[in-house]
């Protein structure tokens, strides 16, 4: 006989927050095509996210892509600084939608708890740029942000990537090509943050949580028709590459997530290749949870507890640097 799976644990908040979301009437954001779906989750954003917060520091700027400019924003908690690392922040959004806008809250957020600059991209979209559209962007504009410090108003000692979903996904991208290639600054950590890191293997998560959960598996293959990539290219698996000589890695998953176990796999195959690597899982937490802070109050906590860890990765790896 098969074991019977006990009810997975869910935070009061969280089941507050899915039977109001699962309760609502009308069509999802896969049954209504990518232009209203951006529009519905912009929305979104005041309803479910906390505000932006006070910031000392904000800059639009552009980086040249293969494809025109790539809109950029620059977040600082402080007016001015010395040389020093960036966050360079890459949304999630199933490679559909997200953007600088929705990811704003969280940008500026990170930005005052590590006490970093933090720079979002707003990579181009499927279906209108479908693959490798997206990971072409984020490289380049990675690129930019390390050689061009005027972007900044100052000088950059290093790179950290990160972003959700699939903005884990292209966070992972970005640190291999600049692994092999590097860039004029060093990627010195990566963050991904519930990442779609092996999308091309099915894992037991996938089932457990791919209704009723706020990502769904009818949205994730809508998803992946929008955006049609290679599977066979690292640039869409990044699992296909080895992870040896990566930098020191924060890989956080939410419990209740049908992508979970693709985050568990990549913090494995992260240890077994001898990268410095830690993993946090926001029990009974669900996917997108950094964007849902007003909704989910719980998930400050989370986002928290991984910038705590962020702060000591980066202070380890660069012992004379000082924020600021």
């Amino acid at each position: 006989m098969e074991p019977i799976l006990a009810d997975p644990f869910v935070r009061p908040d969280v089941r507050r927050f899915l039977d109001y979301l699962n309760a609502l009437p009308g069509p999802r954001n896969y049954e209504v095509g990518a232009v209203e779906a951006r529009n519905m989750m912009r929305t979104a954003r005041d309803v479910s996210d906390a505000p932006v917060g006070e910031v000392a520091f904000v800059r639009d700027a552009v980086a040249p892509g293969p494809a025109g400019d790539i809109p950029l924003r620059v977040y600082d908690a402080r007016a001015d600084r010395g040389p020093g690392p960036v966050v360079l922040f890459l949304h999630g959004g199933g490679f559909v939608f997200g953007d600088i806008f929705t990811h704003e809250p969280f940008c500026a957020e990170i930005a005052r708890l590590l006490d970093l600059p933090v720079v979002s991209v707003d990579y181009r979209l499927a279906p209108e740029a479908p693959w490798p559209a997206a990971p072409e962007d984020c490289i380049a504009a990675a690129r930019f942000v390390a050689a061009n410090p005027a972007t900044l108003g100052r000088d950059v000692t290093g790179l950290i990537p990160a972003g959700d979903s699939a903005g884990g996904n292209l966070t992972i991208i970005v640190s291999l090509a600049l692994r092999d290639d590097p860039a004029n600054a060093p990627v010195i950590a990566q963050w991904p943050i519930y990442p779609a890191a092996d999308p091309t293997k099915g894992y037991p998560s996938f089932s457990d949580f791919g209704e009723g959960y706020l990502l769904s598996r009818a949205s994730m293959k809508w998803f992946d028709d929008c955006y049609r990539p290679d599977g066979k290219d690292w640039r869409y698996a990044p699992l296909l590459k080895s992870q040896k000589g990566m930098p020191p890695t924060l890989v956080v998953t939410a419990g209740l997530d049908p992508i979970r176990d693709q985050g568990r796999a990549y913090a494995a195959a992260c240890i077994e290749a001898g990268v410095s690597t830690v993993f946090r899982e926001a029990e009974g937490n669900i996917h997108g949870f950094i964007n849902l802070r007003r909704a989910i109050p719980s998930s400050q906590a989370d986002i928290e507890g991984c910038t705590t860890v962020l702060k000591h990765m980066i202070a380890e790896h660069l012992p004379t640097h000082r924020p600021g």
